[in-house]
């Protein structure tokens, strides 16, 4: 029996099971609308306990998961497609594969995440010559100097920022837009609903309490602009509207009401 990997994450890295575990359900399905043969790999030969998160989880929670990865692909397509040559900073990047499906070739990828990650990380997602693992929080400035002077941009952030302070996120994309003007970023953000169901019906019921809760509650994505006057929101994506899931009826029906109520969303803005 081949021994596994074992797993020393702290509480709001181990979220990062949640959505491999997601990906790999739907890759295993005979019509998959998302394949990610890794996140298989990853969660057959980790020593970590799905059984909790597979007993708990609705599959509306499944869907929203493979949606979020949808849409992200789909924003990086189109960045890469109107810069090739372009550079991607994948935030809080877990055992995210993102780059597995958009890359063309040519885009410069960077995986941000903290040291504990992005050792477990490595052992499954090596680094590539254009795809490289930076170990460093986001909030620190370590990372700014290791992706150097790149031109067009693309910051994305999936299953990250909402597990901070509105005022650490503000500060942040400040930083963003003082640093790297003419930049993007897309990340999913979550209503204060949607902050309280998920914290309810997710963490708690995927088995990792109340140790990594959500915090922070966006009501509006246009509120970003208050913040600073460089900061304008491009779009935004409703996982349920947009992303071509396979839903029973019931589950449409439940997906409106989420994307109507922003339980969670995607959003894309620039800076500068």
């Amino acid at each position: 029996m081949t021994e596994k990997s074992a797993v020393s994450l702290g509480d709001v890295q181990k979220t990062l099971f949640l959505p491999l575990w997601g990906r790999a359900v739907e890759t295993r399905k005979d019509r998959p609308v998302l394949s990610d043969p890794t996140a298989v790999k990853i969660m057959e030969s980790v020593d970590f306990d799905f059984s909790t998160i597979a007993r708990n989880m609705k599959s509306i929670t499944r869907h929203a998961w493979i949606a979020r990865s949808l849409l992200l692909d789909r924003c990086v397509g189109e960045f890469l497609a109107a810069h090739p040559g372009g550079t991607v900073v994948n935030i809080g990047c877990g055992m995210d594969t993102t780059f597995d499906r958009v890359d063309n070739g040519s885009v410069r990828w960077f995986d941000l995440d903290l040291p504990d990650v992005i050792a477990l990380r490595r052992k499954f997602i090596p680094d590539l010559p254009r795809r490289t693992c930076i170990a460093s929080s986001f909030l620190d400035d370590h990372w700014v100097a290791k992706i150097g002077t790149p031109g067009d941009l693309l910051f994305a952030a999936a299953g990250v920022l909402y597990y901070y302070e509105e005022s650490v996120v503000r500060g942040f994309f400040r930083t963003l837009a003082g640093r790297f003007p003419g930049s993007a970023i897309v990340f999913d953000a979550a209503s204060p609903r949607g902050v309280k169901a998920s914290n309810r019906l997710v963490l708690r019921a995927g088995g990792l309490g109340d140790a990594a809760p959500l915090k922070w509650g966006l009501k509006n994505a246009a509120l970003l602009e208050s913040w600073d006057s460089r900061i304008r929101v491009v779009a935004e994506h409703y996982y349920f509207r947009e992303a071509g899931l396979h839903l029973s009826p019931g589950e449409r029906i439940v997906g409106m009401i989420s994307d109507a109520l922003r339980i969670q969303w995607l959003v894309h803005c620039r800076f500068g």
